[in-house]
């Protein structure tokens, strides 16, 4: 199966739901939520529609998200001087499962 790790890697403005650093952790379909530090409603639509295609397996860079094995996507909120938020910076990391990948290469 496989996991995504989506770390924050920079905030613009101020964020109330995020601190750089903050991680969540994708299990196949499910949110694991003991390893993740936060969710925010805004951040996550941006970041849906990306989650199941790099979980299939399509590279960040076919997506226009990358050049290399990492994506990078940006939440919703444009920050100053639209609203008072800001916006957050994620980079996702697909994370392969050894015992598949052990299958695969047979």
């Amino acid at each position: 199966m496989e996991r995504l790790e989506i770390k924050v890697a920079e905030i613009r403005g101020k964020c109330p739901v995020f601190s750089v650093g903050d991680r969540i952790t994708i299990e196949g379909p499910r949110i694991d939520l003991e390893n993740t530090d936060a969710i925010c409603t805004h951040a996550f639509a941006s970041l849906l529609p990306y989650i199941v295609a790099l979980r299939k397996g399509i590279k960040p860079s076919e997506l226009g998200l990358g050049k290399g094995d990492k994506a990078y996507v940006q939440c919703l909120d444009p920050g100053p001087p639209y609203t008072d938020g800001g916006t957050v910076i994620f980079e996702i990391t697909v994370v392969r499962d050894e015992a598949e990948e052990s299958l695969e290469g047979r």
